[in-house]
């Protein structure tokens, strides 16, 4: 059989996933390691979805997305984000996976290094992998709540550093970052003349002050921001994100997606645009569970005096489970063994993660006060061990 290439073979799996296949195995498992919202699709989109697939919604589409979809697109995000766009800016890609996965397809060239946040979302990695780039760690410092390192930021760029991904609110970690922050990204972009991919799937999950565009900053011709229907609107078996760029790259984004995916799905496409003309409700509706739920962990993980970064965004907390172990997973497969709760290790998303767990929020409220009540009875009984 002829050989792998290297570069496919040392794609990182996803340590989201690897918890999650032994989750599996646990009958009865709290399962506090996945972002996917317990709310259901809001019933006017899935009701607009299913009488377009009847009405012939079920070819293909341009690749890059139904004009109609990118205008109310380009709308939101001049409404919502205070970015001003048009709709030959934006491209509707297959979530927010398809929307990265594009975006650096478009922008490096195998061997450029990119900036990824550490801890940061889990498909950085593998995606900056695939596309045959060099993944490059840069810290967030847990004593700011994960606030980027600019020092440490500034010293990991080297001469093939062509991009800087920028995540807010982040997924892991909750952190929403200030304005200050952003304009210290970007001018550290501008210093060297990198791309900056903003990742703005949590936008419309801002709890404590608003999230802020990269792109209202300045510098927008070098700026791609993503974002993603997931989270915002319970769509995340839908698969729908969408990238804005300049408008020479949205076309080049645009033209190697028809080569990858062809097109998003025409149905979901569909489902999207529901989701953006019709009640917004269900968005606010949705935030206010998640940052009640937030709420209600917090108090309970400072009753029981467990540490953890506090989280300003998105459905996650960073808790400290040092205590019971220096290995993470190893602490996380304990606690899914004896305890039936499944968390991520912090160090699946990057080395500066290590020491934490991840615990999401997203499932009912319920649901996780006993997870976390079952893992501060396990980090309590570690020094025991």
């Amino acid at each position: 059989m002829a050989s792998l290439p290297e570069t496919s073979l040392r794609a990182p799996q996803s340590g989201i996933r690897a918890i999650g296949a032994l989750a599996a195995r646990v009958p009865d498992a709290i399962r506090l390691h996945v972002g996917d919202p317990d709310f259901n699709t809001p019933a006017h989109i899935i009701d607009a979805a299913a009488h377009d697939a009847h009405d012939g919604y079920t070819k293909y589409t341009p690749s890059v997305g139904l004009m109609s979809l990118r205008e109310r697109i380009a709308e939101k995000i001049e409404a919502r984000n205070g970015i001003a766009c048009t709709s030959d800016q934006v491209v509707v890609t297959t979530g927010g996976c398809g929307a990265l996965f594009m975006s650096l397809l478009a922008l490096i060239e195998p061997g450029d290094e990119v900036l990824v946040p550490d801890p940061g979302w889990a498909n950085n990695i593998p995606i900056v992998t695939a596309v045959r780039g060099v993944a490059v760690h840069y810290p967030l410092d847990p004593e700011r709540g994960f606030e980027p390192d600019l020092v440490e930021l500034r010293a990991r760029i080297g001469p093939r550093a062509r991009a800087l991904i920028v995540n807010t609110p982040g997924n892991p970690t909750g952190c929403v970052y200030t304005r200050a922050v952003l304009e210290g990204l970007l001018t550290v972009a501008e210093e060297h003349d990198l791309w900056v991919i903003s990742d703005e799937c949590y936008d419309d999950l801002a709890f404590d002050e608003e999230h802020t565009s990269v792109a209202t900053l300045g510098q927008p011709e070098r700026t791609v921001s993503v974002f993603s229907f997931s989270k915002s609107y319970a769509m995340t078996g839908w698969r729908v994100g969408y990238t804005l760029s300049p408008p020479e790259v949205a076309a080049v984004i645009g033209r190697l997606q028809e080569s990858v995916v062809a097109n998003a799905s025409s149905v979901s496409q569909r489902g999207a645009e529901a989701a953006l003309t019709g009640s917004q409700e269900p968005v606010a509706t949705m935030r206010d569970a998640f940052r009640a739920r937030r709420d209600a962990a917090v108090a309970l993980l400072r009753a029981e005096n467990v540490r953890f970064v506090y989280a300003r965004g998105a459905f996650y907390l960073m808790v400290d489970v040092s205590s019971a172990g220096s290995d993470d997973e190893a602490v996380c497969r304990r606690l899914l063994e004896e305890d039936k709760v499944a968390v991520v290790p912090g160090s699946a998303f990057g080395p500066t993660g290590a020491g934490f767990a991840r615990v999401s929020l997203s499932s009912s409220p319920e649901t996780v006060q006993e997870g976390l009540k079952r893992l501060a009875s396990f980090l309590h009984r570690a020094p025991d061990r």
